[in-house]
């Protein structure tokens, strides 16, 4: 029977049971990208399904961002099934930690060792198995063989996730005799996987990938050195409080064991703040604390804590936001797409900001303004401001470890503190949780919150978000004096409970369904907390409210 399928106002026709794959081969040159997935009338499809019926169909690329993780995760494999493939059981030892610099970073245990040598020959068997167009099949099997097949392969990570999972059934997937379970969408065959190469880094391998803004092409590898041991010092208190990946929150909640957990979590966050603090009083020619990082970093809260440890050592602070020297709404530049330009630094006054701030630190006073952003304008109420003997000013601001924000001022005036939620839990030895995962679930909470806007709204802003932080934010990351690392072992457990409900409200005919229903099987994942043990200044509050400090 032929299907009549319809792609961007074409009709082509096909034979029922022709694999989406088939599909995508045929009309690979009418796409810039490599297609990894399809849209079957609106429904998110791999490409090792088979037509049935008359259909729509839409093409996912790796340019798409669920096309660009799948393609992330499908090298992922590759990698684990050439391990495996190599050296058997070791594979059992292979850890997904983070990413570093557009790859991800594994270490393995056990007995191989990751020198040049060996990863020339994981490489060599990654393009044999590309060259070789082998298939990644997915099949399904009740949840608890698939908690002793991983019981049995020494995963005890994903033996643990599968412990509290209500679903009957799990899809696993195989590539050239390895098995495993992956979080989300897989690309149906190697051939798709051309570009990736491996490198030596730490006590690890880094597996390069392209970025999505190039995704055929490996750039250049520019690890951020600070990023990477504020990350490994992370890992480390989350291991201390015997929370490595999900399976062990799940089994801490189901043992009613989490209020412990949430105190010692707190305690180790706060004796960070307490170290910065300690940095900063150890250099007395500091008159300006500068805090930059990425959205739902808790900037603000942050800021507020560090204060208080501040003064706990002696020295007076006040508080201001970059913010409120904002250009006129009617001045801001326009961006490449026409649309005003909140994001760049040329929507901030840079002059006027450095001449208040000069005016400062040679001990004068300012009159202080306020960004209205209602009406667009810079106002002044009146209120001044100065800094007396030992009085340190903390600036927030996306722009803040960018110098040519603070140009006018001296370096050594200065200490540059750079904030970002670095996830510490993965959701089992192969599947990372991104950082960019739990800031998004941050700012849907509070949008929602203190703006009243919808999940569907805020996901249709994070792109924007994201691309306005690679351009001004990560690139300025290693100027910073110190790296604080905002978020909680426990935190998406909480989350859990506040945005469940929000992504349910998106409907299926919304653009960022497919995103939301993501969000939605990955907070499954997770066995929720209630909110009640968290303490009144932890950086969650100022997402989910209830904080003892005025945001």
């Amino acid at each position: 029977m032929l299907c009549k399928v319809t792609i961007q106002d074409q009709i082509y026709e096909y034979e029922s049971g022709t694999s989406f794959e088939e599909i995508a081969r045929d009309l690979q040159d009418t796409c810039e990208h490599t297609i990894v997935l399809v849209f079957e009338d609106g429904r998110l499809r791999e490409l090792h399904h088979h037509l049935k019926r008359d259909c729509e169909i839409s093409f996912i690329t790796t340019a798409d961002k669920i096309g660009f993780e799948t393609y992330r995760r499908s090298c992922s494999m590759l990698f684990l099934s050439s391990v495996n493939r190599l050296y058997g059981d070791a594979v059992k030892n292979v850890i997904l930690h983070f990413s570093v610099s557009d790859g991800f970073y594994y270490t393995v245990g056990g007995e191989v060792e990751l020198n040049e040598k060996e990863i020339a020959r994981i490489t060599k068997e990654m393009r044999t198995m590309v060259e070789y167009e082998l298939p990644i099949r997915k099949h399904s099997v009740n949840t608890f063989e698939a908690r002793r097949l991983f019981t049995e392969a020494g995963m005890q990570d994903k033996a643990k996730l599968f412990r509290t999972r209500i679903a009957s059934r799990v899809n696993l997937y195989s590539l050239y005799g390895f098995e495993d379970y992956y979080y989300g969408f897989m690309v149906p065959n190697t051939r798709l996987l051309t570009a990736f190469e491996l490198v030596p880094y730490h006590d690890g391998v880094v597996l390069r990938m392209p970025r999505r803004s190039d995704p055929e092409q490996v750039g250049e590898f520019r690890p951020s050195e600070k990023l990477f041991r504020a990350r490994i010092e992370s890992e480390r208190w989350a291991e201390q409080m015997g929370l490595s990946c999900v399976g062990d929150l799940n089994e801490c909640v189901v043992s009613c064991g989490t209020r412990q957990k949430i105190l010692v979590s707190e305690a180790m966050q706060e004796r960070r703040i307490a170290e910065i603090a300690a940095q900063i009083q150890q250099r007395p020619e500091v008159k300006f604390v500068m805090i930059a990082g990425p959205s739902s970093s808790g900037k603000t809260t942050f800021s507020q804590r560090l204060s208080v440890q501040l003064e706990s050592k002696g020295m007076k602070t006040r508080c201001i936001s970059v913010d409120n020297y904002f250009i006129e709404r009617e001045k801001l530049p326009a961006g490449p797409d026409g649309k005003k330009d909140f994001e760049s630094l040329s929507a901030v006054d840079t002059r006027a900001f450095n001449a208040d701030m000069s005016v400062l630190l040679d001990g004068g006073t300012i009159r202080m303004p306020t960004y209205d952003f209602v009406t667009g304008k810079r106002v002044y109420s009146g209120e001044t401001l100065s800094l007396g003997e030992g009085e340190l000013l903390v600036i927030e601001g996306i722009h803040c470890l960018n110098d040519a924000l603070s140009a006018q001022l001296p370096e050594e005036s200065k200490f540059k503190i750079y904030i970002s939620a670095l996830v510490q839990l993965n959701v089992d030895e192969h599947n990372r949780i991104p950082t960019t995962d739990g800031r998004l679930l941050r700012r849907i909470v509070r949008d929602y919150r203190t703006r009243g806007y919808s999940a569907s709204q805020t996901l249709a802003m994070w792109d924007d978000v994201r691309k306005g932080e690679e351009n001004y934010i990560y690139p300025f990351q290693n100027n910073a004096d110190a790296y604080f690392n905002s978020s909680l072992p426990y935190e998406l457990a909480i989350f859990k409970i506040y945005a469940m409900p929000l992504l349910l409200q998106v409907e299926e005919s919304d653009p960022e369904y497919p995103e939301a229903k993501r969000l939605l099987k990955f907070l499954d994942y997770f066995v929720g907390i209630p909110v009640d043990d968290v303490p009144a200044d932890s950086i969650l509050r100022e997402f989910v409210g209830g904080g003892c400090y005025r945001l």
